[in-house]
C-alpha cells in the first residue's frame, strides 16, 4: 500500500504552479455530528455545495458522485433504472445515507436507490468515508453520504431539454430573516431507451422511460437563543424497465417508488458552552411493481438529541441519545407475504480536542436493538501537523450493519433462500493512515491509505436450502487521491482510487467494484460571462455475476463537455454533452447505459 500511496502522489504532483486564489475550508456536520472544518476533521471529507452543483451542470445525483474518490456506481438502464453504490469497496447497503439527517434506505433490503433523490432538490452533500458507526450506528460501515435539501435565497427557475426528448421544469424561493420560508419544486421526464440488452434477463426492445415529481419546502423560526427548523422532502419516480415476456402480454412494466422525509429540530446554546440539537423525523420509502405485483413499504421514526460541551478552548465533550422504531412489509408477487419491526435505542460520548501540533478524537456508542440485543462500536484518530502545510494521521474505526427485513424474515421461495430471524449483524473493522499536503500555489493533495475487514456477512447458503446465514467474510484495501486547485479563472479538481476488495471465503473480488478509478474535472472562466469545463472518469475492469461463474466487465473512460453563457445578469444559458465518445459500456451486464447525450438549460437566476 505504501507504493500504491507514492505512485498516487507522484501522478498528481504536477499540478500547473498558478496565483491561488484564497479559500475558506468548508464545514461539515456529518462526520461527527458537531460542527468543525473538513480540514481539522480525522476522517476523509467532500462538501458539494450548491455552486458546485450548480457549476457542474451534472444531469442527476449519480453523474455527481461518480467523480469522488471510492466510490462505485451500479446502474441498471437508464433515466429512473434502479442505482446502487459502493463506498470503499463495501456493499451497497454498508453506506448510512441521509437527508436532513433521516434515514431513508430501505427496511426491506437496507439499501437506498439514489435515482429517488433528485439533484435538483439538493443543497449541499456531505460524503464521509470510513466507518462512522460509533456516531451514526448500524450502516455506517463505508462511510456516510448526507445530503441536505435546498435552501434557496431569492426566486430561480429553470427549464431544460435533452436527449430522449427529456423535459425538466424546476423553480425554487426562499426568504432570510427572523423567519424564514424556502420551498423547491420539479418535474421531470424522459423518454428513455431499452434498460437491457440482449444479454439481459428479461430484454424487451422498448424505450423505457420514467417520470419524476419532486418538492421540499423549509420553515425557519429564530426562538431568541434557539432557532425552530421544520423541513419535508417528498420525491415520486415512476421508472419502466424491461421485463422479457411479461411485457408482451401486459404492456410496459413499471415500478412506483416513493421517497419522503419529515423533520423538525430545535438547536441553539443551552448554557456558556453548551450547544445542543434536538430532532424528532419521520421517513418512508415505498417501492410498487403492479406487474409482478410486488409491494415493499418501510417506516420511520426516530428521536436524536446531540450535545456538544466545551470543556476548555479546543476540546469538546460530544454525546447523545438516539431512538428509532422501524417497521416494514413486503410482498413479493411470488410468495407469501411478510413484515416486521423493530426498536433500537442508543447513546454515544466522545471526546474531540486539539493541543498544539496534536489532534485527536475518541468515541464510543452502545445500540440497543429489539431484534439482535447490544452492539457497541468504537472509533478514534490522532492528527499531527508535522510542518507548516502537511498534517499526518491515523484512525481506527468498528462498524455492523443489522440485518434488513428480507435476511430475517423472508419466507422465501418453496422455502430456498429464506430468512433467518436469529441472524447477527455484519460486523467490520477499519484502520486508516493518512496525508495532508498543502502545495502552496499548487494546490492541495490528500492521500488516504485503507483497509477494511467485515466478518459475519450475511449469506444466503445455510441449512442445504440457501437459508440466510452469518458465515462470509471480506477484506478490502485500498488507496485514495483528492487534488484541488483554484486559480483566479482556473479551477481543477483530480480523484484517484485504487482497491482490492476481495471475498475472502472464495478468494474471488467482490463484485461491480472496479480495482482502479480515476476522476479529473476542469473549469474555466471567460472574461465575466463565459465559462467552459469538462470531465474525464476512468474506469478499469471489474467482475459481475454470471453463472455459472463470474464474468468480467471491461473498463472504460468517458468524457463530458459543459458551458455556460450569462447572457444577462439573471439568465444564463447552460450546455452540458456527456460520452462524447459514445463509448458502448455496462455497469452491470446486460444492462444499457447511455450513449451520446446533450442536455441544454435555460436558468433564471436574479443575481446569479
Amino acid at each position: 500500500m505504501r507504493t500504491l500511496s507514492l505512485a498516487l502522489a507522484g501522478s498528481l504532483l504536477p499540478a500547473v504552479a498558478l496565483a491561488q486564489a484564497p479559500t475558506l475550508a468548508p464545514t461539515t456536520v456529518t462526520a461527527s455530528r458537531s460542527s468543525e472544518t473538513v480540514d481539522a476533521a480525522l476522517v476523509p471529507v467532500t462538501v458539494i455545495d450548491r455552486e458546485a452543483i450548480e457549476r457542474s451542470q451534472a444531469r442527476d445525483l449519480l453523474d455527481l458522485l461518480r467523480l469522488q474518490a471510492g466510490i462505485d456506481l451500479a446502474r441498471t438502464g437508464g433515466p429512473g433504472g434502479a442505482t446502487s453504490l459502493f463506498l470503499r469497496g463495501t456493499n451497497s447497503n454498508h453506506v448510512l445515507v441521509l437527508v436532513d439527517g433521516v434515514r431513508v434506505s430501505s427496511f426491506n433490503t437496507g439499501a437506498l436507490d439514489f435515482t429517488n433523490l433528485p439533484l435538483v432538490q439538493v443543497e449541499r452533500i456531505e460524503i464521509v468515508r470510513g466507518p462512522r458507526a460509533a456516531f451514526w450506528g448500524s450502516d455506517a460501515i463505508g462511510g456516510v453520504i448526507q445530503v441536505f435539501t435546498r435552501r434557496p435565497q431569492g426566486g430561480s427557475a429553470a427549464v431544460s431539454y435533452g436527449s430522449w426528448n427529456t423535459r425538466r421544469l424546476e423553480g425554487a424561493l426562499g426568504s432570510d430573516g427572523a423567519v424564514r420560508v424556502s420551498a423547491a419544486v420539479a418535474d421531470e421526464r424522459s423518454d428513455g431507451f431499452s434498460a437491457q440488452n440482449e444479454n439481459g434477463f428479461g430484454y424487451f426492445p422498448d424505450d423505457d422511460g420514467q417520470r419524476q415529481r419532486s418538492a421540499s419546502l423549509a420553515l425557519g423560526v429564530d426562538l431568541g437563543r434557539q432557532a425552530l427548523e421544520a423541513r419535508v422532502f417528498r420525491a415520486d419516480t415512476d421508472a419502466q424497465f424491461d421485463a422479457g415476456a411479461a411485457e408482451a402480454s401486459f404492456g410496459p412494466a413499471e415500478s412506483e417508488a416513493r421517497t419522503q422525509t419529515l423533520s423538525v429540530s430545535l438547536a441553539g446554546p443551552l448554557a456558556q458552552r453548551w450547544s445542543h440539537q434536538l430532532v424528532a423525523a419521520e421517513g418512508r420509502n415505498d417501492l410498487v411493481t403492479p406487474i409482478n405485483g410486488s409491494d415493499f413499504r418501510t417506516r420511520r421514526r426516530s428521536l436524536d438529541w446531540q450535545n456538544a460541551w466545551q470543556l476548555q478552548p479546543g476540546q469538546h465533550l460530544l454525546f447523545g441519545l438516539n431512538w428509532l422504531d422501524e417497521k416494514g412489509s413486503a410482498f413479493s408477487g411470488f410468495g407469501e407475504p411478510y413484515a416486521g419491526d423493530r426498536r433500537n435505542r442508543a447513546a454515544y460520548l466522545g471526546w474531540r480536542g486539539r493541543a498544539g501540533a496534536l489532534d485527536a478524537e475518541a468515541v464510543g456508542r452502545h445500540d440497543d436493538n429489539s431484534d439482535f440485543g447490544g452492539e457497541t462500536t468504537f472509533s478514534g484518530g490522532l492528527g499531527w501537523r508535522v510542518a507548516e502545510g502537511l498534517r499526518l494521521s491515523a484512525s481506527f474505526g468498528e462498524g455492523f450493519r443489522a440485518p434488513n427485513l428480507n435476511e430475517l424474515y423472508s419466507p422465501g421461495f418453496g422455502g430456498f433462500f429464506a430468512g433467518n430471524p436469529d441472524l447477527e449483524p455484519e460486523r467490520s473493522r477499519s484502520l486508516e493512515l493518512g496525508a495532508d499536503v498543502a502545495l502552496g500555489v499548487a494546490g492541495e493533495l490528500r492521500l488516504r491509505a485503507f483497509r477494511t475487514d467485515l466478518r459475519d456477512l450475511i449469506s444466503f447458503t445455510g441449512g442445504g436450502v440457501s437459508q440466510a446465514e452469518n458465515v462470509a467474510r471480506a477484506r478490502i484495501e485500498g488507496v485514495e487521491a483528492e487534488y484541488g486547485w483554484r486559480g483566479e479563472r482556473w479551477q481543477v479538481e483530480a480523484t484517484a482510487t485504487v482497491q482490492d476488495p476481495e471475498n475472502r471465503e472464495t478468494g474471488q473480488p467482490l463484485l461491480r467494484r472496479a480495482r482502479q478509478k480515476a476522476a479529473l474535472s476542469v473549469d474555466r472562466a471567460l472574461g465575466g460571462r463565459w465559462r467552459i469545463g469538462g470531465e474525464l472518469v476512468a474506469l478499469g475492469g471489474r467482475k459481475d455475476a454470471g453463472f455459472p461463474e463470474a464474468i468480467d466487465l471491461p473498463g472504460h473512460v468517458l468524457a463530458s463537455l459543459r458551458a455556460a453563457w450569462q447572457v444577462h445578469p439573471d439568465w444564463r444559458l447552460e450546455l452540458r454533452g456527456d460520452n462524447l465518445g459514445d463509448v458502448d459500456y455496462e455497469l452491470v451486464r446486460g444492462f444499457n447505459t447511455p450513449g451520446r447525450s446533450v442536455f441544454a438549460t435555460v436558468r433564471w437566476q436574479p443575481g446569479g
